[in-house]
């Protein structure tokens, strides 16, 4: 694995889920970014911080395909030990994910290419759930309750920060409608009185 784990430079962190609203480290310097090749997806069982083994949760991971929009953090090279080794308590409890360096784009007058620490999910791992349907994220989430609290909340939190940036991200926002109760259906229809 590719390491700059003590190099003498800054670390960028890239952020996609509950890193972009809740980071948990101290940093320099917050900004949008896009990831290319990977793209956000709720394609992990949560069985700790959302979730039990007997109760799954679902919770974020970054797969093959596509570009994620998320945040780019960047951490002083003082603290850059310390950052990775608190990552590394907080994502790989499970070791669902696998820790990479990926070039990420981070916005400005000029947009900057840097070399970031990400989180990618681990296909082969139990956890890994995969592209779910609606109706079996809205299962999950709804039952997920773990260490870091309910799973609902999560995806809500989740949600509004990628609103705050100016995106949108169709499937979340279409399991956050549900999980709202606002789901879109034709007024005249009487499934429409049903919760």
């Amino acid at each position: 694995m590719e390491s700059f784990e003590h190099a003498d430079e800054d670390l960028w962190v890239f952020a996609y889920g509950s890193l972009m609203w809740r980071p948990g480290f101290a940093y320099l310097e917050r900004a949008p970014a896009r990831l290319i090749g990977l793209h956000r997806g709720l394609c992990v069982f949560s069985f700790v911080h959302r979730g039990t083994p007997e109760k799954p949760g679902l919770v974020l991971g970054l797969d093959r395909g596509g570009a994620c929009r998320g945040i780019a953090y960047r951490v002083d090279k003082t603290l850059r030990a310390q950052t990775i080794a608190y990552l590394r308590a907080r994502e790989q409890v499970t070791m669902v994910y696998r820790e990479a360096w990926r070039d990420v784009l981070v916005a400005g007058e000029p947009e900057r290419r840097v070399r970031a620490l990400v989180y990618v999910v681990d296909r082969g791992h139990p956890q890994y759930a995969g592209r779910l349907d609606l109706d079996q994220q809205l299962h999950y989430v709804r039952q997920g309750h773990g260490s870091s609290g309910a799973n609902p909340d999560y995806v809500l939190a989740t949600v509004a920060e990628i609103e705050a940036q100016g995106i949108r991200d169709t499937d979340l926002h279409r399991l956050a409608e549900r999980l709202k109760g606002h789901e879109s259906r034709p007024r005249s229809s009487a499934a429409a009185l049903k919760p």
